[in-house]
C-alpha cells in the first residue's frame, strides 16, 4: 500500500481533572477526531487519508492539538467548529489554516506571518 496523502494525528491524551496542564480530552479532542474521521469517510478518502488518535503531543497549553503529515503542520486550540475548515483546506487541498498553526512548531526556514 502506498503512503497516505495526508496522515492526521489528534491528541486525545487524558489527565486528572486537577492537573494544572489540563489535557486535550477535556477540550473535546475525541469529538474533533470523530468529525475528521466522518469527513474523510464522507469524502471517500479511504486509503488516501488516515485520521489517528495520538497520545500526548506535549503541547498541553495549546488545547486540542493535531498534526498533519507529510507537511508536519501543527495546529493548536482546535475546536469542533474548526474541523471542517482544516479538513477542506488542508487535508483535501494542501493549504494549511494559518490562523490555527502553532508558530513555534514551524520549521526554522519557514517565515512566520506578522
Amino acid at each position: 500500500m502506498p503512503p497516505y496523502e495526508r496522515h492526521v494525528f489528534v491528541c486525545v491524551n487524558e489527565r486528572a481533572a486537577d492537573d494544572p496542564r489540563s489535557c486535550c480530552s477535556a477540550k473535546a479532542a475525541r469529538e474533533v477526531r470523530s468529525r475528521l474521521k466522518e469527513l474523510a469517510h464522507d469524502a471517500k478518502l479511504r486509503g488516501r487519508v488516515r485520521i489517528n488518535t495520538a497520545g500526548c503531543l506535549d503541547q498541553c497549553a495549546h488545547g486540542v492539538t493535531l498534526v498533519v503529515y507529510p507537511e508536519a503542520v501543527w495546529y493548536g486550540r482546535v475546536t469542533l467548529e474548526d474541523v471542517d475548515e482544516i479538513f477542506h483546506e488542508h487535508v483535501m487541498h494542501g493549504r494549511p489554516v494559518e490562523r490555527l498553526r502553532l508558530d513555534h512548531m514551524r520549521p526554522h526556514s519557514e517565515p512566520t506571518s506578522g
